[in-house]
């Protein structure tokens, strides 16, 4: 009975310990998630490449390696040379057309470390210029973590204004804005801009984007969107989402607006995502009447889809296309309303009428000639690996020049089944 007495006081403090164990995992604090890995099911390694067609049979199975060795190589204390090196980065032009023709991206990021990671080096080559804006909600660990990969880069730079950014609205519109100002300042020259967000991710090469850009769209914007459809209606400035009948969504302003559009602007909606010339950029940041467009959309909701494409429209704009409509490829997204006519349906979940992908839609993906897939995010990271692996094997087939050993990531023919413990 002694004895039974003894060992219940330290049974008492294991249960006590074991409870606060399990709540700490449960509800980590704030800052950790953006540190964590991808969850742990089975280790598989880095897979063969083919296995991404067998996705969606794996997907259960197998878990991402990427994320904890990016988090790992941005952690320890080291120089930029070996950074570049062990995170594989391109550190030269895979071509010469390539190295002639820059582009600029803008990325908007708070979260998802190491898929921010996956998509910067995907989409990075040297010759190309990249503004980040780190959310100003980004935890701290975050934003370090960010400033030592790019201060590595000297064509990687963080915008010169900070700030919150939701996901749509006003402050995603001056975001954008603010980074168009520090390319134009920049020393690098360019020839288009596109944005994205982290939860995008490339589809197409370097080389194919340009090709891309050369063959339908030289001189000219991209920037998808019509006039406002007869039957939107609504009342005073507020806006809702509206299907097109090509099926995409937007924002509309309802007909009757608060207040006139400046300069008797028509008004356009469309897409959020652009392929923009330095002309036009320097005519946006310049003109009198996009400042007023600019004012007047503060009291709209969702103004990014409307700011682009109604400036892209106007006749005098630089490389303006007033007479496009919905055409470029720049998303590839599956609309919950396109179902079982443009799709087959979302292998992952829909979040606002949008699908973030699963491993069954890789196939869907991998078809679709637009430049980039959204969304995708770190609930299934073996979309984001499969992807990227696809891209880099493309890029490389691609290059005129000979491969560094540290372009191409680890290969493996075979699985590591062993249980996670």
């Amino acid at each position: 009975m002694s004895q039974l007495r003894a060992t219940k006081p330290g049974l008492l403090v294991c249960t006590a310990v074991c409870v606060c164990v399990f709540l700490y995992l449960r509800d980590p604090p704030p800052e950790e998630p953006e540190e964590s890995t991808y969850p742990a099911v089975v280790e598989c390694g880095f897979y063969p490449d083919e296995l991404c067609s067998a996705a969606p049979q794996i997907a259960t199975f197998c878990k991402n390696p990427h994320g904890s060795q990016i988090l790992a190589h941005l952690r320890t204390p080291g120089n930029c040379s070996r950074i570049s090196q062990e995170v594989h980065f391109i550190t030269r032009p895979l071509s010469a057309e390539e190295g002639n023709f820059s582009l600029a991206y803008i990325v908007t990021t708070h979260k998802d470390l190491a898929m921010f990671v996956q998509l910067l080096r995907s989409i990075y080559v040297p010759q190309n210029l990249y503004c980040i804006h780190v959310d100003k909600k980004a935890p701290k660990k975050y934003k370090s973590a960010v400033q030592t990969l790019v201060s590595c880069f000297e064509n990687i730079f963080i915008s010169s204004k900070g700030g919150r950014v939701a996901h749509t609205g006003f402050t995603r519109l001056q975001a954008d804005l603010t980074c168009m100002r520090d390319l134009v300042r920049s020393k690098f020259q360019w020839n288009y801009v596109l944005n994205l967000c982290g939860h995008d991710f490339p589809i197409k090469t370097n080389k194919e984007i340009i090709r891309y850009i050369r063959s339908k769209w030289t001189d000219k914007n991209i920037t998808p969107g019509v006039i406002q459809p007869p039957n939107v209606t609504s009342e005073t400035s507020r806006s809702r989402l509206e299907f097109t009948p090509e099926g995409s969504i937007y924002g509309s302003p309802n007909r009757r607006f608060k207040d006139e559009p400046p300069h008797n602007l028509t008004i356009y909606f469309g897409s959020a995502y652009y392929v923009l010339t330095r002309k036009f950029v320097e005519f946006v940041l310049t003109d009198i009447r996009a400042k007023d467009l600019l004012q007047w959309s503060r009291d709209v909701q969702s103004p990014e889809q409307h700011y682009w494409v109604t400036l892209n429209r106007l006749k005098d704009a630089p490389g303006a296309t007033p007479d496009a409509g919905w055409e470029g490829d720049i998303r590839a997204i599956k609309w919950r309303n396109e179902e079982g006519s443009v799709h087959d349906g979302c292998k992952g979940r829909y979040v606002h009428e949008s699908c973030v992908y699963g491993p069954g839609d890789l196939p869907w993906i991998i078809r679709s000639p637009s430049l980039f897939a959204s969304k995708v995010d770190s609930t299934d990271p073996l979309v984001v690996t499969c992807l990227e692996r696809r891209h880099r094997l493309q890029a490389l087939r691609q290059a005129e020049v000979p491969a560094e050993p540290h372009w191409r990531f680890q290969q493996e023919s075979h699985f590591n089944t062993k249980r996670s413990r």
